[in-house]
């Protein structure tokens, strides 16, 4: 049986637990940017999130949606969210984290390419309502931003953590 030690080493295991937990806190102002600018769109535009939308249109799909609760929606929406966010901050940590740009500029081009992966890739393609092609431009626009503030804070995040990994010498 192979064990995780022989698959990555503890540098590639520290850092890939690094990028989850920096994309899991890149998540939080990035969702409460989402409930707040969500409050500022016109009101024809003020329908579900795309978290709580992609959520509730794979329960459909996956015929379970007719099972849950409004509350059960919601958290599934949230969890998928976060680990939305710590599988992107995984990817982050290992392949955007080297590139040689400023901190706060690899994490917000990061945070464009996974909007325009999800919501002019993978979303359109298994259609989704929430692709972006389909929205209107204030929410594609919030959306943006939201992945913004997700890149700039996941890349700061873990910064952070390598640095102080690096202070306290361990396996960095």
């Amino acid at each position: 049986m192979v064990s995780l030690k022989q698959v990555i080493g503890p540098h590639q295991l520290i850092s890939s637990l690094r990028g989850i937990i920096a994309g899991t806190i890149g998540t939080i102002p990035m969702t409460l940017f989402m409930l707040v600018m969500h409050r500022l769109l016109p009101r024809w535009q003020r329908y579900a999130l795309p978290p709580e939308e992609i959520t509730r249109e794979a329960a459909e799909r996956m015929q379970v949606r007719q099972h849950m609760t409004r509350p059960q929606e919601l958290a599934a929406a949230l969890v998928s969210h976060f680990g939305y966010g710590a599988s992107m901050g995984l990817l982050y940590s290992l392949f955007i984290e080297s590139w040689s740009l400023v901190v706060v500029v690899k994490g917000m081009l990061f945070g464009l390419l996974i909007w325009g992966g999800s919501y002019l890739g993978w979303l359109p393609a298994a259609n989704f309502s929430v692709a972006a092609p389909d929205e209107p431009l204030r929410r594609n626009t919030l959306m943006i931003a939201a992945h913004l503030i997700w890149g700039a804070t996941t890349a700061l995040v873990s910064d952070a953590l390598k640095k102080k990994l690096q202070r306290d010498d361990l396996f960095m």
